[in-house]
């Protein structure tokens, strides 16, 4: 479902309870007004499910960019059980957002897989400025919600009484 059909914002306070976890939130500096407010969110979100502060650590970086590396920097650094990325790259005139999207999303997916923690894609990817502002606090929700929501279930898996850690043969 697309964000046009929904608020991302639209999730209630699930029983999860991550008030032993320690999560980082590596947000960009570019297009702060953007990227700040989704930060704000995820912030809150996690302290809705009972985040205690001292086991929040927050890292600001200069672009989307860099977002993997600040994330590898905190899950070293804290020990985390989970780091979100947020990011907000706006389309322009070149095709420079395809071949950054394309890098930041490989390398949080590379760095979940070979740190077998969840680091979350919370990175906009708007073609205007508009639509970023309408996915930030605006008529489709805050995705900032939404990317902790994702850390947060994600955090909790090995909560659910089906699910067992397994090794996957290597």
């Amino acid at each position: 479902m697309s964000s046009k059909d929904q608020n991302l914002s639209s999730h209630k306070k699930s029983d999860l309870n991550i008030s032993d976890k320690k999560v980082g939130i590596v947000t960009s500096k570019w297009n702060d007004d953007i990227t700040g407010s989704l930060e704000q969110a995820c912030i809150n979100t996690l302290k809705e499910h009972d985040l205690q502060d001292d086991n929040l650590h927050l890292l600001k970086v200069p672009g989307s960019f860099e977002l993997p590396y600040g994330a590898k920097f905190l899950l070293g650094k804290y020990k985390l059980d989970a780091v979100v990325c947020i990011g907000c790259v706006i389309k322009g005139e070149t095709q420079h957002d395809e071949y950054i999207n394309q890098a930041v999303a490989s390398g949080i997916m590379n760095l979940s897989l070979m740190s077998g923690k969840p680091v979350i894609f919370g990175v906009l990817t708007p073609n205007t400025k508009e639509q970023a502002e309408d996915r930030a606090g605006g008529k489709y929700g805050n995705k900032g919600d939404e990317a902790a929501m994702t850390a947060i279930e994600m955090m909790c898996l090995s909560q659910h009484p089906d699910l067992q850690e397994k090794k996957i043969g290597f």
